[in-house]
């Protein structure tokens, strides 16, 4: 039986446009606020059509020491070009990309992952340290 930690891919964002790409300061001062990018097809355009697009993305903080991560934010992508007259009709697609802030008095790993409706689910991690 698989599990699920073993179904997540991971890669190269630059090369692989499945990956999600995060974007966020080497360093953050301590309890000040700091802002995370998170976007899936930065280097290389992910299609976005009806039948192949990104779901979701998620982001995560694992702060040195604790065990378990902060959940920061799950996002929902739910425009795909669908429409009553059929795939790709519409006029209205998202683009799978967030901006998030969070503040921490502790470094840590940021975590985001994503899922694609054809690919499956991916991941990518950003060390984060406090000063």
């Amino acid at each position: 039986m698989s599990e699920l930690k073993d179904l997540f891919q991971s890669a190269d964002w630059k090369k692989e446009k499945h990956v999600p790409a995060i974007d966020a300061p080497d360093s953050a001062k301590k309890g000040e606020f700091f802002k995370v990018t998170v976007t899936v097809g930065k280097e290389i355009a992910h299609p976005n059509t009806t039948e192949h697009h990104i779901r979701w993305i998620e982001v995560y903080f694992l702060a040195d020491g604790e065990k378990f991560p902060y959940q920061i934010g799950k996002f929902e992508f739910t425009a795909h070009g669908e429409s009553v007259p059929g795939p790709n009709m519409s006029t209205i697609y998202t683009h799978p990309e967030v901006v998030c802030a969070l503040k921490t008095d502790k470094a840590g790993t940021l975590f985001a992952s994503s899922y694609c409706n054809i690919h499956g689910l991916w991941q990518s991690a950003k060390r984060v340290s406090v000063i």
